[in-house]
């Protein structure tokens, strides 16, 4: 298989040359392009077509969540996937950035190993939310107020009881169990949310649970 590519945006060089070093050491990943701010990140995008974008959320000019939109606006850059990284400080812009597209978001402290196994991961289709930024997320999606209660309308009652379980965080396999289906039956499932709500991804599911009043705080 031809190694993953992999575009780098970052504001600050030595953090870009970081996550350079650390992609060096994987054989399935290569790094095809680099852009200090988010209009430049565009440009490199739309010419390298990497196949995932690791994105930092604030910088100079256009920031990583406008810069997110613009890239996944496009047609031709429909398979790429954007990963923001963030910092605690960041909590503010997460709920935005999933809004944008992103498929999920790493701490910028993440280790190595990880942060090689978060490009497989997305680039394989699958969205991406730490453990420590999940929590950050559902907390600002909770205080999140409620609208589009309509989107619920052409759900059926189990696609409902299904997409409040991932709005909780969980797996396939444990909404099957909750359930009471298999881990395939809850991955169909799951499919035919994106499919029927015009989500990218498993995060923004997250983000229309919340929005529409499905899930609220204190409920999961």
């Amino acid at each position: 298989m031809s190694p993953l590519r992999v575009v780098l945006v970052d504001d600050q060089h030595l953090i870009r040359t970081g996550l350079r070093a650390v992609f060096d050491r994987a054989p399935d990943i290569d790094v095809v392009g680099e852009a200090g701010d988010g209009a430049s990140a565009v440009d490199v995008v739309r010419a390298e077509q990497p196949d995932v974008v690791l994105m930092d959320v604030r910088m100079p000019g256009v920031d990583g969540i406008e810069a997110t939109r613009r890239i996944l606006a496009d047609p031709r850059l429909a398979r790429v996937q954007v990963v923001m990284l963030t910092t605690f400080d960041d909590d503010e812009y997460l709920f935005d950035a999933i809004r944008a597209g992103a498929a999920g978001f790493l701490l910028k402290d993440t280790t190595p190993e990880a942060l090689r196994e978060a490009v497989r991961t997305v680039a394989g289709g699958d969205a991406l939310l730490s453990p420590a930024v999940t929590r950050r997320v559902l907390a600002a999606a909770a205080h999140a107020p409620v609208r589009d209660t309509a989107r619920l309308a052409g759900l059926t009652d189990r696609e409902r009881d299904v997409l409040a379980q991932v709005g909780g965080g969980l797996t396939n396999a444990e909404i099957g169990a909750v359930l009471h289906l298999s881990p395939d039956t809850a991955r169909t499932y799951v499919s035919r949310l994106l499919t029927k709500l015009d989500a990218r991804d498993r995060a923004q599911l997250v983000v229309i649970a919340y929005e529409t009043g499905l899930v609220r705080p204190g409920e999961r």
